[in-house]
């Protein structure tokens, strides 16, 4: 008779995987003992759940870890804008049905950038599944919008024309993939170039930037539901770890400062970092979640 051993290494180990969601094939990694607590794991524009690959083995042999690609993302599946409505609700839609189809019960959310508004949907949605937040630059306030956000989203959510699509077309080209993972950084040296090739690779599919444009158009969904967001962070009280690139021009530090006013016993550490921190800081932040969430 034999018998089958798992091993931390085991745990370590990411798994790549796939689930039929809303009859769409929604791929995600997955590291650690299944029966540990979960991690779901949210990533941000202009990459996927690769931005995570730095710190899911050094979460894998405490947590459950869940990191999905969203619909149009990575190695999801990026249907024609003609047959799918790219929104955050329907973002979130693919995630929670995820969720469901994994059976988690219950997880924490790291949310960074886009997996803000996505996890809080989630959280408002289905409360009683989540068992706290770790948020890496991901904004639910006003006071957290820069100037260089406002400049360019703030004609295309007036009016979508060609012309104030222009800048959100910028974002998503090489040139801007590329600013979004160096600006900010402490030491450009520890940043894997390989980030912007292979997210620019997927951004240029056919199709792929113009479904990028109908997001950041969507993105206004999410400022008008910041206060239903806030107002949730105070009635339920999650236990909150935020970890913020401090030099980051896109999601600035007054929107980390700014959850301290509804989540007050939140803790709070500032990164020397940008946008994206994980090259650079991904110890740091493995150690200060299993501190926060023993």
């Amino acid at each position: 008779m034999s018998t089958t051993t798992t091993t931390t290494a085991d745990h370590a180990s990411i798994r790549h995987r796939t689930a039929t969601v809303l009859g769409r094939q929604v791929f995600y990694r997955e590291a650690g003992d299944p029966t540990a607590p979960t991690l779901l794991l949210l990533h941000g524009l202009p990459t996927s759940s690769r931005m995570f690959n730095p710190l899911i083995p050094l979460l894998a042999d405490r947590f459950h870890v869940i990191a999905p690609d969203y619909i149009g993302f990575g190695h999801s599946d990026a249907p024609d804008r003609k047959d799918f409505a790219y929104t955050f609700d329907n973002l979130a839609a693919h995630v929670a049905g995820l969720v469901d189809a994994l059976a988690l019960s219950a997880y924490t959310l790291y949310m960074q950038d886009y997996g803000g508004p996505i996890g809080f949907r989630l959280f408002q949605q289905r409360p009683e599944q989540v068992t706290g937040f770790i948020i890496q630059n991901a904004n639910a306030y006003l006071e957290g919008v820069g100037d260089e956000a406002k400049t360019v989203f703030g004609p295309l959510w007036a009016a979508r024309t060609p012309e104030s699509e222009a800048p959100a077309r910028q974002l998503v080209t090489m040139a801007g993939t590329k600013w979004h993972w160096l600006v900010g950084v402490k030491d450009p040296e520890l940043i894997d170039p390989d980030h912007w090739i292979v997210d620019q690779a997927l951004l240029d599919r056919p199709g792929i930037q113009d479904v990028n444009v109908d997001l950041l158009e969507n993105y206004k969904t999410n400022v008008a539901r910041y206060p239903d967001w806030q107002a949730a962070f105070r009635r339920h009280r999650p236990k909150t770890l935020i970890v913020w690139g401090k030099n980051d021009p896109i999601f600035i530090p007054p929107g980390a400062r700014a959850y301290l006013n509804d989540l007050p016993d939140a803790k709070l550490v500032w990164l020397d970092g940008g946008h994206f921190v994980l090259d650079e800081f991904a110890s740091q932040v493995a150690a200060e979640i299993k501190a926060v969430f023993p």
